[in-house]
Protein backbone atom coordinates (compact mmCIF):
# COMPACT_ATOMS: atom_id res chain seq x y z
CA UNK A 1 0.00 0.00 0.00
CA UNK A 2 1.58 3.51 -0.79
CA UNK A 3 2.32 5.87 2.08
CA UNK A 4 0.20 8.95 2.80
CA UNK A 5 3.32 11.31 1.83
CA UNK A 6 4.16 9.76 -1.27
CA UNK A 7 0.14 9.68 -2.23
CA UNK A 8 0.05 13.24 -1.15
CA UNK A 9 2.88 14.12 -3.53
CA UNK A 10 1.36 12.21 -6.37
CA UNK A 11 -0.82 15.04 -7.89
CA UNK A 12 -3.65 13.44 -7.22
CA UNK A 13 -4.92 15.80 -5.16
CA UNK A 14 -4.48 18.74 -7.27
CA UNK A 15 -6.19 16.90 -9.66
CA UNK A 16 -9.40 16.27 -7.45
CA UNK A 17 -9.23 20.39 -6.33
CA UNK A 18 -9.00 21.27 -10.13
CA UNK A 19 -12.26 18.76 -11.02
CA UNK A 20 -10.10 16.67 -13.43
CA UNK A 21 -10.86 12.87 -12.23
CA UNK A 22 -13.40 10.87 -12.84
CA UNK A 23 -15.61 9.81 -10.37
CA UNK A 24 -13.85 6.65 -9.31
CA UNK A 25 -10.51 8.59 -8.44
CA UNK A 26 -12.46 11.03 -6.81
CA UNK A 27 -13.77 8.60 -4.38
CA UNK A 28 -9.99 7.11 -4.16
CA UNK A 29 -8.88 10.62 -3.26
CA UNK A 30 -12.07 10.96 -0.60
CA UNK A 31 -11.05 7.25 0.91
CA UNK A 32 -7.43 8.28 1.08
CA UNK A 33 -8.56 11.50 2.91
CA UNK A 34 -11.38 9.67 5.47
CA UNK A 35 -8.43 7.17 6.42
CA UNK A 36 -5.32 9.57 6.60
CA UNK A 37 -5.68 12.74 8.72
CA UNK A 38 -2.70 14.29 6.61
CA UNK A 39 -4.59 13.72 3.23
CA UNK A 40 -7.48 15.10 4.77
CA UNK A 41 -5.69 18.12 6.00
CA UNK A 42 -3.60 18.45 2.55
CA UNK A 43 -6.67 18.30 0.38
CA UNK A 44 -8.65 20.77 2.45
CA UNK A 45 -5.61 23.45 1.85
CA UNK A 46 -5.84 22.81 -1.70
CA UNK A 47 -9.37 23.87 -2.00
CA UNK A 48 -9.42 26.48 0.26
CA UNK A 49 -6.16 27.97 -1.50
CA UNK A 50 -8.07 27.43 -4.40
CA UNK A 51 -10.99 29.39 -3.45
CA UNK A 52 -9.22 31.77 -1.93
CA UNK A 53 -7.15 32.52 -5.26
CA UNK A 54 -10.37 32.36 -7.56
CA UNK A 55 -12.15 34.93 -5.06
CA UNK A 56 -9.09 37.34 -5.28
CA UNK A 57 -9.26 37.20 -8.94
CA UNK A 58 -13.41 37.00 -9.61
CA UNK A 59 -14.06 39.74 -12.53
CA UNK A 60 -17.81 40.84 -13.78
CA UNK A 61 -17.62 39.83 -17.48
CA UNK A 62 -18.27 43.33 -19.06
CA UNK A 63 -20.89 44.22 -21.50
CA UNK A 64 -20.19 43.35 -25.34
CA UNK A 65 -17.84 40.24 -24.47
CA UNK A 66 -19.65 37.83 -26.31
CA UNK A 67 -19.72 39.29 -29.02
CA UNK A 68 -15.96 40.65 -28.98
CA UNK A 69 -15.32 37.38 -28.45
CA UNK A 70 -17.35 35.22 -30.98
CA UNK A 71 -15.40 37.91 -33.47
CA UNK A 72 -11.81 37.00 -32.79
CA UNK A 73 -12.75 33.23 -32.90
CA UNK A 74 -14.49 33.80 -36.08
CA UNK A 75 -11.16 35.96 -36.87
CA UNK A 76 -9.10 32.99 -35.77
CA UNK A 77 -10.88 30.39 -37.72
CA UNK A 78 -10.64 32.26 -40.77
CA UNK A 79 -6.57 32.52 -40.34
CA UNK A 80 -6.55 28.99 -39.25
CA UNK A 81 -4.93 27.50 -42.00
CA UNK A 82 -1.44 29.54 -41.58
CA UNK A 83 -1.62 29.07 -37.69
CA UNK A 84 -1.19 25.65 -38.57
CA UNK A 85 2.49 25.31 -39.56
CA UNK A 86 3.16 27.16 -36.45
CA UNK A 87 6.05 24.77 -34.62
CA UNK A 88 4.51 22.97 -31.76
CA UNK A 89 6.11 23.51 -28.44
CA UNK A 90 7.74 20.95 -26.60
CA UNK A 91 5.82 18.52 -24.23
CA UNK A 92 7.19 17.85 -20.49
CA UNK A 93 8.36 14.57 -19.89
CA UNK A 94 5.91 12.13 -18.57
CA UNK A 95 8.75 11.50 -15.36
CA UNK A 96 8.77 14.94 -14.27
CA UNK A 97 7.79 15.06 -10.95
CA UNK A 98 4.71 16.57 -9.78
CA UNK A 99 5.08 19.59 -7.47
CA UNK A 100 2.95 20.09 -4.48
CA UNK A 101 0.74 23.00 -3.94
CA UNK A 102 0.44 23.99 -0.15
CA UNK A 103 -0.21 27.01 1.61
CA UNK A 104 3.82 26.69 2.59
CA UNK A 105 4.88 25.83 -0.65
CA UNK A 106 3.16 27.48 -3.65
CA UNK A 107 4.07 26.31 -6.40
CA UNK A 108 6.05 28.92 -8.85
CA UNK A 109 3.97 30.44 -11.62
CA UNK A 110 6.19 28.92 -14.28
CA UNK A 111 5.36 25.00 -13.35
CA UNK A 112 2.15 25.47 -14.41
CA UNK A 113 0.68 23.93 -17.38
CA UNK A 114 -2.06 25.08 -19.41
CA UNK A 115 -4.84 23.29 -17.83
CA UNK A 116 -6.81 20.84 -19.99
CA UNK A 117 -10.25 22.72 -19.04
CA UNK A 118 -8.91 25.68 -20.40
CA UNK A 119 -8.15 23.58 -24.12
CA UNK A 120 -12.31 22.68 -23.74
CA UNK A 121 -13.11 25.65 -22.77
CA UNK A 122 -11.63 26.67 -26.82
CA UNK A 123 -13.48 24.06 -28.32
CA UNK A 124 -16.77 24.86 -26.14
CA UNK A 125 -16.48 28.74 -27.97
CA UNK A 126 -15.57 27.05 -31.49
CA UNK A 127 -18.63 24.62 -30.84
CA UNK A 128 -20.90 27.39 -29.55
CA UNK A 129 -19.61 29.35 -32.81
CA UNK A 130 -20.82 26.75 -35.09
CA UNK A 131 -23.72 26.14 -33.39
CA UNK A 132 -25.51 29.57 -33.29
CA UNK A 133 -24.00 29.68 -37.36
CA UNK A 134 -25.93 26.74 -37.82
CA UNK A 135 -28.92 28.10 -35.67
CA UNK A 136 -28.58 31.01 -37.78
CA UNK A 137 -28.28 29.10 -41.16
CA UNK A 138 -31.40 26.45 -40.39
CA UNK A 139 -33.64 30.27 -39.19
CA UNK A 140 -32.78 32.02 -42.75
CA UNK A 141 -33.61 28.62 -44.21
CA UNK A 142 -36.81 28.21 -42.64
CA UNK A 143 -37.61 31.75 -43.02
CA UNK A 144 -37.74 31.02 -47.09
CA UNK A 145 -39.07 27.98 -46.98
CA UNK A 146 -42.30 29.84 -45.11
CA UNK A 147 -41.92 32.58 -47.74
CA UNK A 148 -42.00 30.41 -50.90
CA UNK A 149 -44.74 27.95 -48.96
CA UNK A 150 -46.99 31.47 -48.53
CA UNK A 151 -46.02 32.27 -52.10
CA UNK A 152 -46.95 28.46 -53.66
CA UNK A 153 -50.28 28.75 -51.63
CA UNK A 154 -51.06 32.29 -52.81
CA UNK A 155 -50.38 31.21 -56.68
CA UNK A 156 -52.78 28.38 -56.40
CA UNK A 157 -55.12 30.46 -55.17
CA UNK A 158 -55.17 32.60 -57.88
CA UNK A 159 -55.01 29.77 -60.12
CA UNK A 160 -57.93 28.21 -58.66
CA UNK A 161 -59.84 31.63 -58.86
CA UNK A 162 -59.06 31.96 -62.36
CA UNK A 163 -59.96 28.62 -63.17
CA UNK A 164 -63.35 29.69 -61.59
CA UNK A 165 -63.69 32.39 -63.32
CA UNK A 166 -62.65 30.93 -66.43
CA UNK A 167 -65.89 28.52 -66.20
CA UNK A 168 -68.47 31.15 -65.24
CA UNK A 169 -67.38 32.66 -68.68
CA UNK A 170 -67.65 29.61 -70.56
CA UNK A 171 -70.94 29.01 -69.11
CA UNK A 172 -71.82 32.81 -69.75
CA UNK A 173 -70.36 32.23 -73.40
CA UNK A 174 -72.20 29.16 -73.96
CA UNK A 175 -75.46 30.83 -72.45
CA UNK A 176 -75.44 33.68 -75.00
CA UNK A 177 -74.33 31.49 -77.98
CA UNK A 178 -77.45 29.39 -77.06
CA UNK A 179 -79.72 32.51 -76.61
CA UNK A 180 -78.34 34.22 -79.60
CA UNK A 181 -79.26 31.32 -81.45
CA UNK A 182 -82.91 31.25 -80.49
CA UNK A 183 -83.27 34.50 -81.27
CA UNK A 184 -82.06 34.03 -85.02
CA UNK A 185 -84.19 30.90 -85.31
CA UNK A 186 -87.52 32.05 -86.29
CA UNK A 187 -88.37 28.57 -88.27
CA UNK A 188 -87.29 26.93 -84.97
CA UNK A 189 -88.79 28.90 -82.07
CA UNK A 190 -92.38 30.71 -82.68
CA UNK A 191 -92.42 33.57 -80.98
CA UNK A 192 -95.29 34.73 -78.33
CA UNK A 193 -96.19 37.96 -77.03
CA UNK A 194 -97.22 37.74 -73.57
CA UNK A 195 -99.73 41.06 -72.90
CA UNK A 196 -99.98 43.29 -69.38
CA UNK A 197 -103.61 42.07 -67.33
CA UNK A 198 -106.12 44.87 -67.32
CA UNK A 199 -103.82 44.78 -63.35
CA UNK A 200 -100.48 45.45 -65.01
CA UNK A 201 -100.91 47.23 -68.70
CA UNK A 202 -97.62 48.08 -69.10
CA UNK A 203 -96.24 44.47 -68.78
CA UNK A 204 -94.86 42.84 -71.12
CA UNK A 205 -93.02 39.59 -72.08
CA UNK A 206 -92.66 37.06 -74.84
CA UNK A 207 -92.19 33.37 -75.07
CA UNK A 208 -89.76 31.67 -77.51
CA UNK A 209 -91.62 27.93 -78.09
CA UNK A 210 -89.79 24.69 -80.04
CA UNK A 211 -92.69 23.06 -80.92
CA UNK A 212 -90.38 20.16 -82.25
CA UNK A 213 -88.01 20.22 -79.85
CA UNK A 214 -90.54 20.73 -76.94
CA UNK A 215 -88.10 23.63 -75.49
CA UNK A 216 -89.56 26.96 -74.00
CA UNK A 217 -87.46 30.58 -73.10
CA UNK A 218 -88.46 33.19 -71.82
CA UNK A 219 -87.78 37.34 -72.64
CA UNK A 220 -89.16 39.81 -70.21
CA UNK A 221 -89.41 43.19 -71.91
CA UNK A 222 -91.61 44.45 -68.44
CA UNK A 223 -92.15 43.39 -65.36
CA UNK A 224 -93.46 44.79 -62.60
CA UNK A 225 -91.16 44.63 -59.09
CA UNK A 226 -91.82 42.06 -56.98
CA UNK A 227 -92.32 42.06 -52.89
CA UNK A 228 -89.75 39.79 -51.12
CA UNK A 229 -90.61 36.08 -51.27
CA UNK A 230 -92.60 36.30 -54.38
CA UNK A 231 -91.60 35.17 -57.93
CA UNK A 232 -92.89 35.04 -61.08
CA UNK A 233 -93.88 31.18 -62.60
CA UNK A 234 -94.48 30.78 -66.31
CA UNK A 235 -97.26 28.26 -67.05
CA UNK A 236 -98.03 26.36 -70.11
CA UNK A 237 -102.00 26.70 -71.21
CA UNK A 238 -102.86 23.15 -72.93
CA UNK A 239 -106.53 22.65 -73.94
CA UNK A 240 -106.68 24.89 -70.77
CA UNK A 241 -104.95 23.17 -68.43
CA UNK A 242 -102.27 25.11 -66.72
CA UNK A 243 -99.02 22.98 -66.94
CA UNK A 244 -96.09 24.21 -64.61
CA UNK A 245 -93.02 25.60 -66.57
CA UNK A 246 -90.41 26.84 -63.98
CA UNK A 247 -89.56 30.11 -61.89
CA UNK A 248 -87.93 33.12 -63.40
CA UNK A 249 -84.68 33.92 -61.85
CA UNK A 250 -84.17 37.47 -60.51
CA UNK A 251 -82.01 38.43 -63.49
CA UNK A 252 -84.45 37.41 -66.04
CA UNK A 253 -87.68 39.21 -64.35
CA UNK A 254 -85.45 42.04 -64.45
CA UNK A 255 -84.86 41.60 -68.25
CA UNK A 256 -81.37 41.07 -67.68
CA UNK A 257 -81.13 37.50 -70.13
CA UNK A 258 -83.12 35.20 -71.78
CA UNK A 259 -83.95 31.89 -69.49
CA UNK A 260 -84.40 28.34 -70.64
CA UNK A 261 -87.48 26.71 -68.86
CA UNK A 262 -89.15 23.57 -68.59
CA UNK A 263 -89.40 21.44 -71.41
CA UNK A 264 -93.34 21.59 -73.02
CA UNK A 265 -95.15 19.06 -74.91
CA UNK A 266 -97.62 20.58 -76.23
CA UNK A 267 -99.64 24.59 -75.18
CA UNK A 268 -101.96 26.38 -77.05
CA UNK A 269 -100.98 29.63 -74.60
CA UNK A 270 -98.40 30.69 -72.32
CA UNK A 271 -98.73 32.87 -68.77
CA UNK A 272 -97.34 34.92 -65.76
CA UNK A 273 -97.98 34.71 -62.03
CA UNK A 274 -96.83 35.86 -59.11
CA UNK A 275 -95.98 32.88 -56.54
CA UNK A 276 -93.95 32.01 -53.27
CA UNK A 277 -90.88 31.81 -53.72
CA UNK A 278 -90.10 28.30 -55.74
CA UNK A 279 -93.05 28.24 -57.30
CA UNK A 280 -96.60 26.48 -56.65
CA UNK A 281 -98.51 23.22 -57.90
CA UNK A 282 -101.64 25.24 -59.24
CA UNK A 283 -101.45 29.33 -60.58
CA UNK A 284 -102.96 31.69 -58.34
CA UNK A 285 -105.36 33.24 -61.18
CA UNK A 286 -105.78 36.83 -59.41
CA UNK A 287 -101.96 37.50 -59.46
CA UNK A 288 -101.77 37.02 -63.16
CA UNK A 289 -99.75 39.39 -64.63
CA UNK A 290 -98.97 38.83 -68.77
CA UNK A 291 -100.67 36.30 -71.04
CA UNK A 292 -100.62 35.22 -74.38
CA UNK A 293 -101.41 32.95 -77.14
CA UNK A 294 -99.79 31.05 -79.86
Amino acid sequence: MKDFQEYIESGRLEQYALGELDPAARAEVEDWAARYPEVRQELDELLVGLGVYAEAHAQVVPAGLRERVLGRVLAEIGGAAPAAAAPTAPVAPAAAPTMRVSASNPRPAEAYAAPPAAQRSGWAIAASVALLLSLAANALLYSRWQQTSTELVAAQNSQARFAQTSQVMERRLSSTQEQLHVLRSPQEYKMVALAGTPAHPTAKARVLYNVAAHRVYVDVQQLPALPAGKQYQLWALDKGKPVDAGVLAANTAAGDSIQQMKDIASAQAFAMTVEPAGGSVGPTLNTMTVIGNM
